[in-house]
């Protein structure tokens, strides 16, 4: 058994080898016939001996049965999003912030090409790949495993010997330009879905519950950066661990490249950007990250993005086309929102039939009539907005309406507001839809199957009428419905009672506040531990709050004032909507003090904060008068200064450790 073990082994090697060479570095060795014979040898020693079927075995691409849902799991380290920009003036202020939190020069940068596709998290152990997920909400991902492996670029089993013990390799899943119409054309031929765009079809492909379909698709991959890893492994700079994912047999883009300044940033953007055209992917823009690891360690993070990382965003596409009409649409705070009907028009490689016109003020300038020339710009997946008028049309101008086209009530407009306004609320019915649909989605409580056509049926059968009432369904009522047989009821209903198991910041998310998103809700979670401190937090405490505008406090203020919420609010909670508590300081000797960190210091920046916050202490990024203590490291600059102006409390690292340990 031992010498067809070995034999085995031989074959697979041989097989990963040169697939590395087709697939990563576009450089095979031997024919495509060749390939074939070695792969048919490996299958044909396989199903002989099943016992001896490996996971990393190049047989394994695609496998597995279809799973009825996608299951989430945590990343170990969370994946973030970026800050953008959209001007080297910009970029040139992102990186004077770095040195000015820092005190000092953040080093070179690496520039790297931002490629328009999905990002995915893939977790190494022992070399060999165990699991995939997406990038979900950044801490929590889909498990996408058996589709990631039917990738030919993403390696089962890492080619070296010096491979961590575990690591976590982050990348971006695309379709190449010219894929992306073959594969259109055979589908129009053959009479099948059309994909939208190339970055649309990746994220749909690797959503696909069977992975034989994945398979189908032509999706390939990049790696471009690593996540949580075990000890035995310590990269010094960004640029190391890319070329360390080289070594490894990862795909890594050819772009990526070290800059010494702000200057040379531009600089390469400017090259990138003159043979963007060429590249036979699509990116839409620029990634520049500190190239330090340690430094990027000292500068942390800000809520969910890196402090050390920006993207630059190439200037949008524009065409130009017809506007047939403007319909109202009604959202789920109220806001009543023009959206122009157009004929059909491609841009950017997707076809164009609808565009944002913000408010009627927006329509009143641009001096907007049926039958217009307009011309459209759209910037990656964002909806296309209306520019301007190219070519007046000889139409009607358009005129905003004076009532809900849902309810019928009669619309407001605030003195300080340029939106259209339905007060109706939950007797609205376009807004208790919305807001349903909402709640549901993936940025809140994420309930699988309550998709817009499921929540629109639901409402029209009478069975919900808010939000809370979805945690009340019954399989028999839901067996009734047209579409909706046992095993779906069942399937929605295990959906639901899963998604009880949630996060604080989700579940203030899903109240459907005006103007707090996923980031506030972060905010405001970490400020007011439970749901009772928010529901009674006034309009004074919410103004105290780092980064909580006045805009927004007045929100939370006048949605808690309303009974119906707070009510709704603390029913979500009696029907068994829960997360995990917020962890007990270790102490409270700290607790009401506000501290700010400056200088280089032997620990981690975010340990420090870390080991503040666990005694009670609140951590800031600026100093001002509400100040208590600084923590001065070493090249201590401004904050420093201003902080010795202010009398504030000087604290060194010496005095530092005494205290918290």
């Amino acid at each position: 058994m031992q010498p067809l073990i070995d034999d085995l082994e031989k074959i697979r090697e041989a097989l990963r080898y040169h697939a590395h060479r087709y697939y990563v570095l576009d450089d095979p060795e031997v024919s495509d016939s060749e390939y074939d014979e070695l792969f048919d040898r490996l299958l044909a020693i396989e199903r002989a001996n099943p016992e001896l079927i490996t996971p990393d075995s190049p047989s394994q691409r695609v496998g597995g049965a279809p799973v009825d849902a996608l299951q989430t799991v945590e990343h170990r380290a969370p994946m973030l999003s970026l800050g953008k920009c959209t001007s080297i003036d910009e970029l040139d202020a992102w990186l004077r912030r770095c040195n000015a939190d820092l005190d000092r020069d953040v080093g070179s940068l690496v520039c790297e090409p931002k490629f328009d596709g999905v990002a995915v998290n893939l977790l190494y152990e022992n070399g060999v790949l165990s699991q995939a997920t997406t990038r979900g909400d950044g801490t929590f991902g889909e498990l996408i495993t058996a589709n990631v492996k039917t990738i030919n670029a993403a390696p089962l089993k890492l080619m070296s010997n010096d491979v961590p013990a575990w690591i976590e390799i982050r990348g971006e899943v695309y379709i190449t330009i010219d894929d992306f119409e073959a594969y259109n054309r055979t589908a129009a031929a053959s009479g099948e879905k059309l994909f939208v765009s190339p970055r649309n079809s990746a994220a749909g492909s690797l959503r696909q519950k069977d992975p034989t379909m994945t398979a189908k698709r032509p999706l390939s991959l990049f790696c471009y950066s690593i996540g949580a890893h075990s000890d035995d492994y310590q990269p010094q700079s960004h640029l190391d661990s890319i070329n360390d994912l080289r070594r490894w047999g990862c795909r890594v883009n050819e772009f990526a490249e070290r800059c010494d300044d702000g200057n040379a940033c531009a600089d390469y953007i400017k090259r990138l950007g003159e043979r963007r055209d060429s590249l036979p992917y699509e990116i839409d823009g620029v990634v520049i990250k500190v190239d330090d690891l340690a430094t990027q360690r000292d500068l942390g993070f800000y809520i969910r993005q890196p402090r050390w990382a920006i993207a630059f965003k190439y200037p949008p596409v524009d065409a130009s086309t017809t506007l047939l009409d403007v319909d109202y649409q009604v959202g789920r705070t109220g806001a009543v929102t023009p959206v122009a009907r157009l004929e059909p028009v491609r841009v950017d490689r997707v076809t164009v039939s609808n565009a944002t016109l913000h408010n009627q003020d927006e329509i009143d300038r641009l001096g907007i009539r049926k039958g217009s020339k307009v011309l459209l710009r759209r910037a990656g997946d964002v909806i296309p907005k209306i520019v301007k008028v190219v070519e007046a049309g000889d139409g009607a101008l358009i005129a905003a309406p004076n009532v809900c086209p849902s309810c019928g009530t009669a619309l407001t407009r605030g003195e300080d507001e340029a939106i259209l306004r339905c007060p109706a609320q939950m007797s609205c019915p376009a807004q208790v839809q919305n807001a349903v649909i909402y709640f549901c989605s993936r940025e809140c409580l994420d309930i699988r199957g309550m998709g817009t056509q499921r929540v629109e049926q639901l409402l029209n059968a009478g069975l919900i009428k808010r939000n809370s009432d979805i945690f009340t369904l019954k399989k028999e009522p839901l067996i009734e419905l047209e579409r909706m047989g046992e095993k779906s009821a069942q399937s929605l209903l295990d959906a639901i009672e899963n998604s009880k198991e949630t996060t604080y910041p989700r579940f203030i998310n899903s109240l459907g506040i005006r103007n707090i998103g996923e980031d506030t809700s972060a905010i405001l979670a970490d400020r007011f531990p439970t749901l009772e401190d928010l529901i009674t937090a006034d309009y004074e405490t919410l103004l105290e709050v780092e980064n909580i505008a006045e805009t927004i406090a007045r929100n939370v203020v006048d949605f808690f004032s309303i009974d119906a919420n707070r009510e709704e609010a603390r029913r979500l909670v009696e029907l068994g909507v829960h997360w995990p508590a917020p962890k007990a300081p270790i102490d409270s000797r700290l607790d009401g003090q506000i501290w700010v960190l400056t200088g280089k210091t032997s620990r981690p920046r975010t340990e420090v904060k870390s080991l503040l916050v666990a005694r009670g202490a609140r951590v800031t990024g600026s100093v001002s008068k509400n100040t208590t203590h600084v923590f001065a490291g070493e090249n201590a600059g401004s904050k420093l200064e201003k902080a010795q102006e202010l009398g504030i409390r000087i604290v060194d690292e010496t005095e530092f450790n005494e205290l918290v340990e």
